[in-house]
């Protein structure tokens, strides 16, 4: 074959080539939008406004844009019938981009504090069940003395559709108890309930329990990260709006996702066990060693620039 024929055989190949590329962009543009069109169905279904819109212990809005550090009250709930349930899960994180790193810390819920809002002293699970979130963020507020800048709601009864939907979660078990070995344990939904909520079998009590709940937590947010995962973002996202409230909007929720990715990657671990229990008109309450409770205070102030 002559040269110049040669050129004219490439010159036309490129109209299939150049047709082949635009069914796939426009496929995976077609992919893109319908995702992007479900998540922010999604985040309607799921955009929970509160009462307030900056914490009362900010003098300032939180800028995601400026990759302000934030923090975040997660509620995991126990719904009931004819009743408003109690946050069964207590659990503050703190978010800083600029170290990429995460701070945890679970809240015993039988811990005895000031509930605001309702003129007494009780278990800080019972400030859902007296003000609803709104309550529940401002007590935790006034125990941890930082601000609570958004608040995540979950029912833990259909927890367990979030953790199918990514597949299931992996974790790492300290305490063999019914079902579950000591080591690596793959959990399905339902597993994964049972899993974070025993306490009576852990020597630990109520303190493993709350590492339990941290652990399928980290296990979410991993899995949810993954690439199997956007391939069921139909079945993440119906499970996330049957499920889930939050006060944030989806342009914070996009903000996140564009400046915070990182410091979901180092998740600290803090946790409260020096506390003793202590009985008062035959209820059992969990009361916070002050000096441990200052520690905790003084690391997530340090990690949200407070001080």
């Amino acid at each position: 074959m002559k040269r110049s024929e040669r050129k004219a055989s490439k010159r036309k190949k490129w109209p299939w080539f150049v047709g082949i590329l635009a069914v796939l962009a426009i496929g995976a543009g077609a992919y893109i939008w319908s995702v992007y069109s479900s998540f922010s169905n999604t985040i309607e279904d799921i955009h929970s406004p509160i009462d307030r819109e900056v914490s009362d212990m900010r003098m300032e809005e939180v800028e995601l844009k400026d990759k302000d550090p934030f923090s975040v009250l997660l509620l995991g709930v126990d719904e009931r019938e004819n009743d408003s349930g109690r946050s069964d899960t207590m659990i503050v994180a703190t978010v800083n981009p600029e170290d990429g790193s995460m701070k945890m810390v679970s809240i015993p819920r039988d811990t005895y504090t000031e509930i605001v809002g309702y003129g007494m002293k009780d278990k800080i699970n019972h400030a859902y069940a007296f003000g609803g979130i709104e309550m529940s963020m401002e007590t935790v507020e006034n125990l941890l003395d930082i601000p609570i800048d958004y608040v995540v709601e979950v029912n833990m009864e259909g927890f367990k559709e979030i953790v199918d939907a990514v597949g299931g979660v992996t974790v790492s078990n300290s305490v063999a108890f019914d079902e579950f070995p000591e080591g690596e344990v793959h959990l399905s939904g339902s597993e994964a309930l049972g899993y974070v909520r025993m306490r009576k079998e852990d020597p630990r009590g109520d303190f493993g329990r709350q590492d339990r709940q941290k652990q399928v937590i980290q296990g979410v947010m991993r899995e949810g990260a993954s690439v199997s995962s956007l391939m069921n973002y139909r079945g993440i996202f119906n499970a996330l709006g049957d499920n889930v409230k939050t006060n944030m909007s989806f342009d914070e929720m996009m903000e996140v996702q564009k400046n915070y990715r990182n410091a979901v990657e180092t998740i600290d671990q803090l946790s409260f066990d020096q506390g003793i229990g202590e009985t008062i008109n035959g209820v059992w309450y969990y009361m916070m060693n002050e000096r441990e409770l200052k520690e905790v205070q003084d690391v997530l102030k340090g990690h949200l620039e407070l001080e």
